[in-house]
């Protein structure tokens, strides 16, 4: 089962999210060049969309890596990379807007956000466990085992396709609020758009690659009955 012929229905994901990544990588690099007109950091424009939306106890930390921001809804505080938190460019000020926007759906209690949360204990169990069990299951010949395998890896697809409106919504969020309070200018605006398109692409392949993954299983299973 380890080397066989179902790997090739994960092959085409595979490459959509090595493209999505590529993409990203080169698309932030190509607008962190471009400083904005109003000379903003991107801790400073998170910090004035949180306060606008009343999120002043909401805190903006640096963090190291790339390209490694986010909000931590459990914590209640923004984390941003130190490209994002210090640069000036469109790509670090859009960035911090995408994640100002997460923090405004947890106020506001934004539907597939409050699902991903409350599912994220399952994922973090079944992701590992439905591997054991799956293989476990082929291993001894246990049907149920190889059933209770894929049905709790269904719960990481139904974690990543929560997850696409979550970001959708986000970058949303972020476009409108940057062009209202008039942060970015109409250029500054596409090469941000550019840059939280090219990032919500790796949202899309992680999907991808999840379902892949999934029907894997799937074939592997019916063909272990027969």
């Amino acid at each position: 089962m380890f080397y066989d012929y179902t790997y090739i229905i994960l092959v085409p994901a595979l490459i959509i999210s090595f493209w999505a990544q590529l993409k990203i990588n080169s698309t932030f690099s190509k607008y962190s060049k471009i400083n904005s007109i109003n000379g903003y950091t991107g801790a400073q424009v998170a910090r004035m969309l949180l306060d606008i939306n009343g999120l002043y106890d909401v805190p903006v930390e640096v963090i190291n890596g790339r390209l490694s921001d986010h909000y931590d809804p459990s914590r209640r505080v923004m984390r941003l990379s130190r490209d994002v938190f210090y640069g000036t460019s469109v790509a670090s000020i859009g960035v911090a807007a995408h994640e100002t926007g997460h923090a405004i759906q947890h106020k506001e209690r934004y539907a597939p956000l409050t699902i991903r949360n409350s599912i994220v204990p399952i994922v973090n169990i079944s992701s590992n466990l439905s591997w054991i069990l799956f293989i476990l299951g082929i291993i001894l010949g246990f049907a149920d085992l190889i059933n209770l395998g894929i049905i709790l890896f269904s719960a990481v697809v139904l974690f990543q396709l929560i997850t696409l409106p979550v970001e959708f919504n986000a970058s949303r969020r972020a476009l409108q609020s940057l062009k209202s309070r008039a942060i970015l200018y109409e250029e500054e605006l596409n090469a941000a758009k550019a840059v939280l398109k090219a990032a919500a692409m790796t949202y899309v392949a992680a999907a991808l690659v999840a379902i892949s993954q999934l029907l894997r299983l799937i074939v592997i299973s019916d063909r272990n009955r027969d």
